[in-house]
């Protein structure tokens, strides 16, 4: 079996859909044993801790267009929703639209990434 390089790794993860990664990550978990959670404690909490001061506690993320690929958008808001098919599609057809509300700013953040990699534009409030 040939060695994948990182960049070969990197391309081939770039084309796999929000919940395409979410199992990849699970199934990676399951075969070495490990978690992809953040680490507690620590320099990062205090950081992290430390934005949250400055910054809102809960914020909204609104769908303001979406795209070239509205497909991928769909699935993406799917997978972070919880949605239905039929009940992401009439979400994504209504945009602009809170997609979800009163989230933490690092989960709209991450929420936000993957959305933009599906190909829609956000804002988050």
């Amino acid at each position: 079996m040939a060695k994948l390089t990182k960049e070969e790794i990197i391309a081939a993860l770039k084309e796999m859909t929000v919940v395409e990664l979410n199992e990849l990550v699970k199934a990676v978990e399951t075969e070495f044993g490990v978690t992809a959670a953040a680490p507690v404690g620590g320099p990062v909490v205090q950081v992290e801790e430390a934005e949250e001061q400055k910054g809102p506690t809960e914020v909204s993320l609104i769908l303001k267009s979406v795209g070239a690929s509205k497909v991928q958008v769909i699935k993406a808001v799917q997978a972070i929703t919880g949605l239905g098919l039929m009940e992401a599609k009439k979400l994504v057809d209504g945009a602009p639209v809170p997609v979800k509300e009163h989230i933490s700013p690092v989960e709209a953040e991450e929420h936000k990434k993957a959305l933009e990699a599906a190909g829609a534009e956000l804002e988050i409030k």
